[in-house]
C-alpha cells in the first residue's frame, strides 16, 4: 500500500518553508548572502539544517527562491503604484519613488537585490527582476506614445535604459547605508527628461 502524506503533515511541511524563507529574507536584510548560510537560516528558523535540504537542495536555491519571493513584493508594490497615477509623467515619477524610496528604507537587502555578487542563479532572478521593472515602465511609455504625449520612442529600450540608471545610481547610496535628500528629486528629473516630458525646470 503506498504512503499517502496526511494534509497535516503537508500543511506543517508548507509552514516551514515558509517560515525557512522569511528568515532567509530577514538575513539578507541584515547581513547580505554572506550571512544566509543554510547553517545560520536553520538556526534562527528553529530547525535542524536537515529539514532546510529538505525544501531547498543547496544554499543557491535557496537563495534564488528567497529572492523571487522578495522581488515579487517589489514589482507588485511599484505597479500597483503605477496603477494610481493619473498620466505617464506621474507614472514615472510612482516608479522613481516607489522603487527607490523602498530601496533605501532597506538597503542591506535592496543592495543584495541590486548589485551584491552572487551565483549563477541569483543572476538570473534578478535579471528577471530588472526586466519586470522594465515591463511596467515600458508599459507607460508606449500608452504615453501611442496618445501623442512622449516623441516617438521605442519604450522597452526607454525604459530598460531608465531602470539601469536608476540602479546604478543607487547602488553607491545602499552600499553606503544611506543617501543624500536630494537623490530622487534628482533621479525623477533624469527620467522625466529622458522620456521627453516636462519637468519642474525644463519644460
Amino acid at each position: 500500500m503506498a504512503y499517502r502524506r496526511t494534509p497535516g503533515v503537508d500543511a506543517r511541511r508548507a509552514a516551514t518553508r515558509d517560515r525557512v524563507l522569511g528568515v532567509t529574507r530577514e538575513l539578507l536584510a541584515e547581513t547580505g548572502y554572506a550571512g544566509c548560510s543554510i547553517a545560520a537560516v536553520a538556526k534562527r528558523a528553529g530547525v535542524a539544517a536537515g529539514s532546510v535540504y529538505l525544501h531547498f537542495p543547496n544554499k543557491a536555491d535557496l537563495l534564488a527562491e528567497a529572492f523571487r519571493v522578495v522581488v515579487r513584493h517589489e514589482v507588485e508594490a511599484v505597479a500597483q503604484a503605477v496603477l494610481a497615477a493619473p498620466d505617464h509623467r506621474a507614472g514615472v515619477i510612482a516608479v522613481v519613488e516607489t522603487f527607490a524610496g523602498r530601496a533605501l528604507k532597506a538597503p542591506r537587502l535592496a543592495y543584495a537585490l541590486l548589485a551584491e555578487p552572487i551565483d549563477a542563479a541569483v543572476e538570473r532572478e534578478r535579471l528577471r527582476f530588472r526586466l519586470a521593472f522594465r515591463d511596467i515602465v515600458a508599459e507607460v511609455l508606449d500608452q504615453a506614445v501611442r496618445r501623442g504625449e512622449l516623441p516617438p520612442q521605442n519604450p522597452a529600450v526607454t525604459a530598460a535604459a531608465l531602470v539601469g540608471a536608476v540602479g546604478e545610481v543607487l547602488v553607491g547610496p545602499l552600499a553606503a547605508g544611506h543617501a543624500d535628500p536630494d537623490t530622487i528629486p534628482n533621479l525623477i528629473s533624469f527620467c522625466l527628461r529622458a522620456i521627453g516630458a516636462d519637468d519642474a525646470v525644463h519644460p
